[in-house]
């Protein structure tokens, strides 16, 4: 098997751990707040994380010189969360991943003022059109408008601004730095909100919140490795599943099954999304030096 097989399917099995992730996520939003849900999913996921850590090369690598720019990350990171379950349990599965698809798009217009990045034309054009598939999705004052649209394009946002962090800092800290207070700080904000929405689970909750701690552990480690054995070019497309897996999972378990409107902005948006890659992947070719 060669290595970029390897990857593409270390990418398509990450990818469905995050989907499945979502699709628990929703169904215990039936019942709790989307705060004691993130409280078990960090709490099962940290201790996983120093696991993995501790034997990817030492716990020395948590040690940081930067503590204000974690915690300003991780209230990014829970602020994601909050938004992106919320908006899970007000909206069908696959229009709310068709939704979030859009913070790919926020990273790219966000960078110019935040991070005093050019984009280029074809890039602003792509982006543009996948506003326009947002649209489509969403349908602000039309019929199939639901306020549960803006919950998620505000999780969108969110998400594109600890991307937006992630360029900046991350070749300045280790990677398992990055990802361990960022799962820290949303552990203890939610443990100081615990006792305003605690809801004793029912027996299956539990597993329900354990299973989303492993698979979304899960689908950080798949993911990781999906870049390890593919250039970004190849397997990052392969995040585009996601909307196959939630369309299956929301059909599954809750019977949805979304309009054409959602099909057709989702393309819109995955087009968008696959143009700009490979404009990035052209642009980093030509500025490669042949030595």
């Amino acid at each position: 098997m060669s290595s970029s097989l390897k990857g593409i399917l270390f990418m398509c099995a990450g990818v469905f751990c995050l989907a499945l992730g979502d699709a628990i996520a929703k169904w215990l939003g039936e019942v709790h707040s989307p705060l004691q849900i993130i409280f078990f999913r960090t709490l099962v996921s940290l201790p996983l994380i120093a696991l993995l850590a501790h034997f990817g090369g030492g716990l020395r690598k948590l040690r940081t010189r930067r503590p204000g720019v974690h915690l300003a990350r991780g209230l990014i990171y829970t602020g994601t969360m909050v938004f992106f379950v919320l908006g899970l349990t007000l909206l069908p599965l696959a229009e709310a991943t068709a939704i979030a698809f859009a913070a790919p798009l926020f990273v790219t217009l966000l960078s110019v003022p935040l991070l005093g990045e050019r984009v280029d034309r074809q890039v602003l054009a792509a982006s543009l059109l996948g506003f326009a598939g947002v649209l489509v999705v969403v349908r602000p004052g039309g019929e199939g408008f639901h306020s549960g649209a803006l919950v998620m394009l505000t999780a969108a946002v969110f998400y594109a601004l600890l991307m937006i962090t992630s360029r900046r800092y991350g070749g300045r800290e280790h990677l398992w730095a990055m990802v361990f207070y960022i799962t820290l700080v949303p552990l203890l904000v939610t443990t100081v909100t615990l006792p305003w929405v605690w809801q004793t689970p029912h027996p299956w909750h539990w597993l329900g919140f354990l299973g989303s701690g492993i698979v979304g552990i899960g689908a950080t480690a798949c993911i990781t490795l999906a870049f390890r054995f593919a250039p970004a070019a190849i397997a990052a497309p392969f995040d585009y599943t996601a909307m196959l897996w939630a369309v299956l999972l929301g059909w599954w378990f809750w019977g949805e099954m979304p309009d054409l409107w959602v099909f057709v902005g989702s393309l819109l948006i995955i087009g968008s999304g696959l143009a700009i890659a490979y404009h990035d992947r052209r642009t980093t070719l030509k500025r490669r030096p042949t030595s």
